[in-house]
Order: structure tokens, then sequence, then C-alpha cells
């Protein structure tokens, strides 16, 4: 049996997915993550002295959590024991409890146990491990992608510490693949591998974070690409495109292509094309864009280009800003569309814009204008004796909660609305309240 379970675990280390095989074994091999496995970092450091008490891992998919299990399993002194919660039961974990107890009488052997999608497991079989990791017979790590304040037992959140993974780097995936391609021993190494460096940056960009996928799109590409006449095998951008489904845009967040996309969005929203909008808005997302660096830019577009031509506007974009972040991709695409269109569409005016950058170098460039004293806060007897606030009139006592007086020392004009949309009506209000005004000075 131990020759046929020792040619197993070859065949298995020979054959098994990339992602399996090129698994971290150390703390210095995983990616990312430096919040929590950086130098002197909380987990680092229960992982090195080997003081594991009861964790929940949580974050998205190929981001380490099970791959940190395997990490804690390979350096501590304890018994480790796995579980799936998908397939476990209740049986299951009476036994691991049973015997971690006999290893506690016997060995003096903390166990561990490594739960893996701990959301899985209902209440009933949630409430079966807390006696066991309230007496401290077994150390619980709990591995989920969903939040464990909404889906795990609060008495177990309770008595665990909560460590969330975030989404791996482009750079953290990058290194990642280059990695698989180098190792000999458990990559691809012993293959003659030449990977075009847009290829390596298309798998990191389009695996989203998520080391497994970024490993197994690579292994699909090399293996499914036949070698020339020279035994190279050549991974060109459209097979990387080819292995993760998913075809490569120029668009880099970073660079030219980021710069060059948001830019045409905002203008074609500036210009009232919804067609053009939408599409650099397509483009964006089918990149890969944050939503919510989408939704700020909609914000600052209905601002500086709707204005008060239709208020509405800044309400809706910003309404889809909060939206977007609280439902998240890809759902969030119909709710940016709507805010572009809507944005696209709306009449346009920059006068609040400019009279703001106009005000702004008056303040810049000229002397400071003072406040006029009826317009000054007077709070105390003593600032009232100065003069502060005296003479105030107070708009709401007159008819229509107008009354001509001073507000600036010197007359300035910022705002110029325009004969357009909203900011028409805007425009005839400040009429009418200037030849009131006259009137009532005559």
């Amino acid at each position: 049996m131990d020759l046929f379970a020792a040619n197993t675990k070859d065949y298995q280390a020979k054959n098994a997915p990339l992602p399996y095989r090129m698994a971290p074994r150390t703390i210095d091999e995983i990616a990312g993550q430096e919040e929590i496995l950086g130098p002197n970092k909380l987990l680092r450091r229960l992982i090195e002295t080997d003081k594991i008490s009861s964790l929940i891992l949580y974050g998205p998919p190929g981001t380490g959590k099970t791959t940190i299990a395997r990490v804690i399993a390979n350096s501590t002194k304890g018994h480790f024991e796995w579980l799936n919660a998908s397939i476990a039961k209740v049986d299951d974990i009476r036994r691991v409890s049973l015997e971690a107890k006999e290893r506690i009488k016997h060995y003096q052997t903390k166990t561990i146990l490594f739960l893996d999608e701990i959301h899985r497991f209902n209440k009933l079989q949630q409430d079966a491990l807390l006696p066991d990791v309230e007496e401290g017979n077994l150390v619980l790590i709990g591995a989920t992608t969903e939040n464990p304040f909404f889906y795990v037992n609060s008495a177990l959140v309770s008595r665990s510490q909560i460590f969330e993974l975030k989404k791996l780097t482009t750079d953290n995936l990058q290194l990642t693949i280059k990695n698989a391609l180098a190792d000999k021993e458990r990559g691809l190494g012993n293959y003659k591998i030449k990977m075009d460096k847009e290829a390596v940056a298309h798998l990191a960009k389009l695996s989203d974070g998520d080391a497994r996928r970024a490993l197994s799109a690579l292994e699909l590409g090399v293996l499914s690409t036949p070698k020339n006449k020279s035994g190279l095998i050549h991974v060109t951008l459209q097979v990387a495109e080819e292995s993760i489904q998913k075809k490569a845009v120029v668009y880099d967040k970073h660079g030219e292509g980021h710069y060059n996309t948001i830019s045409a969005f905002i203008k074609s929203m500036r210009g009232s094309d919804p067609s053009a909008a939408l599409y650099y808005l397509a483009k964006m997302i089918y990149a890969g864009e944050d939503p919510r660096f989408i939704a700020r830019r909609i914000v600052i577009c209905a601002s500086e280009d709707v204005g008060n031509a239709d208020p509405l506007a800044l309400v809706i974009a910003n309404s889809a800003l909060q939206a977007a972040e609280f439902v998240g991709l890809p759902e969030a695409r119909i709710i940016l569309a709507q805010a572009t269109t809507y944005v696209a569409t709306a009449p346009k005016s920059n006068a609040a814009y400019l009279g703001m950058d106009a005000a702004l170098k008056d303040v810049k460039e000229n002397p400071t204008l003072e406040v006029p004293k009826h317009l000054q806060n007077a709070v105390y007897e003593g600032e009232k004796n100065l003069g502060k606030g005296k003479g105030y009139k107070y708009a709401h006592d007159y008819e229509g909660g107008q009354v001509a007086q001073e507000y600036l020392p010197v007359k300035k004009k910022y705002y110029e609305p325009k004969e357009i949309g909203f900011e028409k009506k805007i425009k005839q209000r400040l009429a009418e309240l200037k030849n009131n005004t006259q009137k009532s000075k005559a």
C-alpha cells in the first residue's frame, strides 16, 4: 500500500494542475497580502512562532486563503486536519473533535482544523464547532469568500481573529506567472517557452486579482500551443486572449490608454453624444476599470459641463456613484449607463464652473476684500458694540424675500448664466432681482 501511495503522490506532483503545483510552501513565497503577512504583521508572527489561534480568512477567490492554510500546515508542530464545508457533515466535526481530545490527552499536541468555505455550513453545523473552539480542543481556521460578519455564526466570529485578503495586484500576478515559467521543479521551467510581455500583462490584468485563474490560463496557453521547428513554445498576446477567453483591449489603467479613453468618455458626454460615451464606458468596463472611478468622472462632468442647465444631472450622477458601489459589477454597468446617457443628453452650461475659477483667480491675485460690517457675525455684546452686524437687513422680512444691500464692498460679477435649460430661468430670475433692486434704490 505504501508503494501505491508513493506512486500516486508522485503522479499527482507531476500531473496536478499548475496552480496546485505552484502553491507557495513558505510565507515568503506568497504573493501580495503584505498588510497581514508583511514583516512584523500579526498573522506572520503567529505562523512563525506556531502560536496560531482560531482565525477566519476571507477574501475573493485565488487570493491565498488555502495557500496560507498550507503554509501553516507545513510549519506547525501540531496536527493539521482539512475539511471542506460543502461536503463535510456534523459527524466529520465530531470525529475530528474526538481525535483532537485524544491527542491532547496522550501527546499534548494541538489540532488545527482548516474548514474551507465555512460559510456553506448551516447554523447547526457551525454551532457544533463552538464547544471545542471555546475549550481550546480545536484551533479553527475558516476560509470564506463571503463576509464572515454576515455568513458565519457571531459566536464563532467573536472567538476568532478575522483577516481580510485583498485581490492580488497585476504586479503580484505578473511575478507569479514569471515564477511559474522559470520553476523547473513545480512549474513550466522544463519547457522551452517564449512569452511576450503583452501576453503576461494580459493574463495578469484579466485574471482580476486571482492567482489560480492566471496560472490555469498560463498552463492552458503553454500546453495548447504547438512547438516551432526549434522546439520553442511562443505564447503571444493572441494565445493569452484565447487562454483566458477574453480579447485584449488597448487600455492600461496607469498609462496612455487609460487617460485617452477617460478623456474621450468625458468629451463625448460634454459633446452630447450618448452613443460615443456608451462605447467608451463599455471599453473601460470590459478592460476592468474600477466602476467607482468611472462614476466619479460622471459626477464631475454633471457639475462642470451640465451645471445649472439641468441641476438634476448632479443628483442622478451622485446617486449612480452610490448605487454602483453598493451593487458592484456586472450590474453596476446598467446604473453607469443610465447616468452616462442622462448627462450626455442634458443641456450644457459651465457657467458655475467658470464663475468659481474667476472668483478663485480674483482671490489669489488681488487684495482680499473685507467682509462688510453689517454682514459680520456678532455673537457677543462687545462685538455688537464694534458695529458688527449693525444694519443688516434680513431678506425674509421684505417683499419677495429680497432686499437691496451691500454684499461685497466692490461690485463683482462671476456668475453669468446661459440661455439654456434651467439656467435660462436662473438668468431671468437674476434680471428680475436686478430690476427690483434698482426700483428699491430709486
